[in-house]
Parts: structure tokens; sequence; C-alpha cells
């Protein structure tokens, strides 16, 4: 498993460089999910299932759900359409379908592979634990990083209004 995690953190350095020295955003946002999925997979590599999946959900699922609808609100014309179907090449998605490809063997291989024990005698964090800590002495930055979330969507919505734009 120390392969794992070490492969899976070199895999989110490597595409969260490629998010930040990116100026085409629609490649930056897939880069930025194929860096969340290796994160998720450095939380399964550590023993720490259940944040896995939940960066899978939260992160990489209803976070890029929520920047694809912000693009589809802001609807900038048939000039940004063209030019987004020109980002949209194949080429476009061979890097992040190659790091992809390569996170989906390694968690296959860790599924699958011979069983190990947690690295450096580290117990799994379960369910519970994790409920018990964000509803526990993290309540308040939950809530407020809920807030910060809500107050991002409004604030798309509002720039997105055709109302704004004429």
């Amino acid at each position: 498993m120390e392969f794992a995690f070490y492969f899976s953190s070199g895999v989110a350095v490597v595409s969260t460089l490629r998010v930040i020295t990116g100026t085409n955003p629609v490649h930056a946002l897939l880069y930025l999910v194929i860096s969340l999925l290796a994160v998720a997979m450095c939380f399964f590599s550590l023993g720490a299932p259940f944040a896995g999946a939940l960066e899978v959900i939260v992160y990489a699922g209803a976070i890029m759900v929520l920047f694809v609808f912000v693009v589809m609100m802001l609807n900038l014309g048939p000039q940004v359409a063209e030019q987004e179907r020109a980002w949209l090449a194949p080429g476009a998605w061979t890097v992040p379908s190659i790091l992809a490809a390569a996170l989906l063997g390694q968690l296959l291989w860790a599924l699958f592979g011979e069983p190990t024990q947690a690295p450096l005698g580290l117990a799994t964090v379960d369910a519970k634990a994790v409920g018990i800590s964000l509803f526990g002495p993290y309540l308040l930055a939950v809530e407020l990083a809920s807030m910060l979330l809500l107050a991002a969507l409004v604030a798309a919505y509002h720039l997105g209004r055709h109302e704004a734009k004429d």
C-alpha cells in the first residue's frame, strides 16, 4: 500500500500542477477531477475508505457538477460554444484519461492484490468516527463551509442572469 500512496500522490501533484499552470478552463476542470480522484486514492491507501468515498462523492461528484452548472448558467454565446467545442477535442482527453486509467489500475491492484495491513500500524477510520468528528468539535467549520458554498452558488446565479448581461 505504500506504493499506492506514493503513486497516487504523484498523480495528484502532477494533475494539480496542470490545473494551476493551464490556461484552458475546460482542461483545468478535467485535471482537477483527476487530482481529486488521486487524493481519494491517497485516503484509500492510508486506510480511510470512508474519507476516500466522501472525497469522490462530494468533491469529484457534486462540486464538479456545480462547476458544470455554473458554466451552463453563464451561457456566453455562440462564439464561446465554438471555442468550447474546439477545447473538447479528443486530444484534450488523452493525458487525463491516461492518469485516470493509471489510478484505476492502482485501485484494482490494491483491491485484488495480496491483502496487507494498514501502513505504519494505523487503524482504519470508519464512518462513525468521521461523523462524530464532523458533528462534534468541527461542527462550526462544517457549517461555515456549507454557507460558503451556498454563497458561491447564489453569486454564480446572479452573475449568470440574463438581466445582468443587458
